[in-house]
Order: structure tokens, then C-alpha cells, then sequence
């Protein structure tokens, strides 16, 4: 094992829906065989800690090698499922909102998909971040009321099909500020027709595998709205850009302020499930494997 990395004995795996698309070749880097997906760990270390971490694949395990630069201690009451919801996807959630929409106090945010695990971790981080509204996208009743009960002023349906026209009539008629979208096709689309002039789009995904109509400059420029990439893998070499957070996530759960949202725990044998549930948009939260199983 190199001298810069921290040996992990893993107690659960976090399943991100970036896995989905590495295991089928979609994903923004291309796979390389052979491969064990998994870019997050939760468990404990030869001299007792507890931590999480941040790999570049093989989370999908009993024991990882973690970069020592990207493991992070677990204060003692902070529950370890709670603590694997922040490293990806409460790092995501962050600089979402903070790096690249650069949202201000007051400022209108959509967050799509807002009942999965980045979701409903932004709809949380939103109003701590003084949002004006928060409007969560989901595609289930059930889900639209977790959406509600975690900070939402209001809930819609996803169907891309007068998408844009909800989306404002839940912001009292008006264009948003900020959206954060990772469905990408006709979703994607929708969103940016109801964006205000200086609003944001924050793409960081593409979960229905279909690339939206290209976007001409021009009509960026006429509009006066911006759209963003983000992937956390572009922070990861900036110790002010994850350490400094994680801290501070791990301090607002500490605090009762964020409470991640705990779904369900696949044995590490049903990995294949995991990743077929999130597709289909039946899970909820944080998705984890349990490599004991």
C-alpha cells in the first residue's frame, strides 16, 4: 500500500448514481477493466478510527486503500450512515450552491431530483443557506412531501411536459434563480426556458442518458442566463474546497441543522439491485451496500 494512503476496513459502501454509469461506460471518464465500482466508504481504521472516505474506485468492498488526503475523521455522535451520506454527495450539494451557482441570500433555488441523495441534502443546505424559496422536483407524491417535510416551500411533479410553467407558477409566477438539474434531455431544457435573466443552471448529471438540444450563445447572451458544469472530482485536489467543507458538514449534522436522508442498505451480493432500484427511481436518500453480506 503507498505511503500516502489509509487502510480501511469498510462497514457499509455508499452507491452513487455516478456508479450506474460507470459499470455501463456512460460516465464522463471512460471504465477501464477490471473494474469495482464505489467512490465512498464508511468504517474504521487498524488504530480505531472512525472514518469516511473518498476513493477513485474500489469502494465496493471489505477493506479499501484510501488516499490519506481525502479520509475524514467521524466525530463520535455522528452515526456512521449519516456521516457517508456528506463525502460525495454532501460535498456535491455544497459547492452545488456555493461554487458554482454562487447563490445569494434570498435568491429563488429548484433543486430536481430533490428526494435522492444530493437532492435532499441541497433543499436542506438551501434554506441553511438563506434561499427566498425552495422549490424540490420529484416524481412521486410520496416523495414531493419528503421534499416538504426536509425544508421545501413546494413540491412539482418532474414530467418534462409544462415543466417550465409549473416551475414558475410555484415561484409565484415568476422565473427562478437558481436550478440544479441532472437529468439532462428534455428536463434540462424545460429548466433553462424558466430561468431569469441572471439565473443559473447548474448541470451535474445526465441520469436519463439523453443529451439536451445544444445551446446557442446567443441566446445565453440575450437572456442573460448562465449554465454551469459541475463534477466534485475538480475539488478534489483543493484541501479548501473538501476538507474545509466536510468539516462543516459534519459540524451542521452534529448540530441537528442537516439530517441526511438514510434510505436503504443492499447486501454488497445485490449490488446489481442498488444500482437497478436508482434508475428506476425507487429508492430514496442515501443508498448503501453492506459488504458483510
Amino acid at each position: 500500500m503507498p505511503a500516502d494512503h489509509t487502510l480501511i476496513e469498510v462497514e457499509l459502501a455508499g452507491v452513487n448514481y455516478a456508479d450506474t454509469h460507470n459499470v455501463d461506460n456512460s460516465y464522463m471518464t471512460e471504465a477501464e477493466l477490471p473494474l469495482v465500482p464505489g467512490t465512498e466508504v464508511y468504517g474504521h481504521t487498524a488504530d480505531g478510527r472512525r472514518v469516511v472516505a473518498i476513493v477513485d474506485s474500489g469502494g465496493y468492498a471489505q477493506r479499501v486503500a484510501a488516499p490519506s488526503r481525502h479520509v475524514y475523521d467521524v466525530p463520535p455522535d455522528v452515526p456512521g450512515p449519516a456521516a457517508l451520506a456528506l463525502p460525495v454527495q454532501g460535498l456535491t450539494a455544497w459547492h452545488l450552491l456555493r461554487t458554482a451557482a454562487r447563490m445569494t441570500a434570498g435568491e429563488s433555488v429548484v433543486v430536481h431530483s430533490a428526494a435522492g441523495g444530493t437532492g435532499s441534502l441541497a433543499v436542506q443546505l438551501a434554506r441553511i443557506f438563506g434561499a427566498g424559496r425552495v422549490i424540490a422536483v420529484a416524481s412521486t407524491t410520496q416523495k414531493r412531501a419528503l421534499a416538504e417535510r426536509m425544508g421545501a416551500d413546494a413540491a412539482i411533479d418532474g414530467d418534462h411536459r409544462g415543466l417550465a410553467d409549473r416551475l414558475m407558477r410555484a415561484n409565484g409566477g415568476n422565473p427562478v434563480d437558481v436550478i440544479l438539474e441532472m437529468t439532462g434531455g428534455h428536463v434540462f431544457e424545460a429548466s433553462l426556458d424558466a430561468l431569469a435573466p441572471l439565473g443559473r443552471l447548474v448541470c451535474y448529471g445526465m441520469a436519463s442518458r439523453l443529451p439536451p438540444r445544444p445551446v446557442q450563445p446567443g441566446r445565453l447572451m440575450s437572456t442573460s442566463k448562465a449554465v454551469v458544469g459541475f463534477w466534485l472530482q475538480h475539488c478534489m485536489d483543493r484541501p479548501e474546497l473538501h476538507a474545509a467543507p466536510m468539516e462543516k458538514l459534519l459540524q451542521l449534522v452534529r448540530e441537528g441543522s442537516l439530517k441526511p436522508l438514510i434510505g436503504r442498505t443492499y447486501p454488497l451480493s445485490r449490488a446489481r439491485a442498488a444500482h437497478e432500484d436508482l434508475r428506476a427511481r425507487r429508492t430514496v436518500g442515501k443508498v448503501y451496500l453492506d459488504p458483510a453480506h
